[in-house]
Parts: C-alpha cells; sequence; structure tokens
C-alpha cells in the first residue's frame, strides 16, 4: 500500500481535516488526521494494519511476541495489528501521568514487543510506551505506526515502521504561519483527557 493510498483512505473516510489544530503534542497544524473516523470501519483498518503487518514482518528479523500500544489512539490499530500477526495485544494506559500496564495486561522478562501507535509527529507517546514496555520487563524490538507525519524525522530510539511517513508542517505557538494566525484552535486529541 502506498502512502498515497492510505491518504486515499483517510480522504474517503473523511479524516482529512483542513483548519487549526493543537496537536497532542501541542504543536499547530493546519491538517488533521481523525483517525478515529477510519479506524471505526472493521474492513479498511483491517486492510491498514495487514499492510503495516507485512511491512514490520519485512522490516524485523526478530521474532516479535506480544503487540503493546499506548491508550487511546493506539488500542484500535494495536487489537488489529495483534489479530493480522496472531499476537496478544496490550495497551498502556496514563496513572500519574506515566504509562502502565493496567487490566491484567503483562510481560514476561525479556518478551520480545511491537509498538504499535496510530499516528506519529514528535514521537513523545511512542517513547513513553517503549519506556513502559521496558518497565515491565519487554523488550521492544520496533515501534510502528499508520502514519509518521514526521516524515521520517521522529526518532523514537528503536526503528520505526510506518505505513505512509508524511510530512505534514507543524508549528509551535508562538511561530504560527500567517494563516493561522487569529484563527480559533480546535485541540481534537486525546493527551490530557487521562
Amino acid at each position: 500500500m502506498t502512502p498515497e493510498q492510505v491518504l486515499q483512505e483517510f480522504e474517503a473516510a473523511g479524516a482529512l481535516l483542513k483548519g487549526h489544530f493543537v496537536l497532542s503534542s501541542g504543536l499547530h497544524s493546519d491538517t488533521f488526521l481523525q483517525k478515529a473516523l477510519v479506524f471505526q470501519n472493521a474492513e479498511t483498518t483491517a486492510k491498514l494494519c495487514r499492510a503495516l503487518a507485512e511491512k514490520v514482518r519485512a522490516a524485523v528479523a526478530e521474532e516479535i511476541t506480544a503487540i503493546v500500544s499506548p491508550a487511546v489512539g493506539g488500542i484500535v490499530p494495536g487489537y488489529e495489528m495483534g489479530r493480522q500477526m496472531g499476537l496478544p495485544a496490550m495497551y498502556v494506559e496514563r496513572e500519574n501521568k506515566q504509562f502502565i500496564l493496567r487490566r491484567g495486561f503483562r510481560l514476561e522478562p525479556g518478551q520480545k514487543v511491537l509498538m504499535v501507535e496510530d499516528i506519529v509527529t514528535t514521537g513523545l507517546s511512542s517513547r513513553e510506551c517503549l519506556e513502559a514496555i521496558r518497565v515491565h520487563g519487554g523488550v521492544p524490538v520496533a515501534a510502528s505506526c499508520v502514519i509518521d507525519r514526521s516524515g521520517g524525522a521522529a526518532d523514537v530510539g528503536v526503528p520505526l515502521i510506518s505505513l505512509a511517513a508524511l510530512k505534514l508542517p507543524t508549528w509551535p505557538a508562538d511561530r504560527l504561519p500567517p494563516h493561522l494566525q487569529g484563527t480559533p484552535a480546535v485541540k481534537p486529541g486525546s493527551r490530557g483527557l487521562v
């Protein structure tokens, strides 16, 4: 699946939005990828994650034995990646501002883990999730995401495999481009909700 085909899936779902957005990273953008509108369709989610699973299998030589994703955005693609790869899928949640495994999820010491994200911008949530995997005894062998909106610039500390790497511009609040200055910003992400 090409990056153009991935974007076509987002467009078809009405999930490629234009406006003024504050991303979970705190950066501002004039483009938002509302992946929830894509992931509500099981067939589309399966198609995207099947293609991502193929890329992961081709890129990672080590045997992966579990999937771990960050809540909230990574739960659906993490589950579907687990289904596509025949692996258990778990997720970390924030407790006292730290990601932890809850709900009886556990990793065996040294267990080889693939971290699955929805969309990566700066890689902050991915790095936090990878650290939680390590704290719980797992060994992250790679990270994956449906869309890397950093265009490959995000460093998460392990190989990051994306279905589509796009360079979508972002700006700090104090350096907005003229077309966003003075326009109200919408914060559609989940960071800070829990």
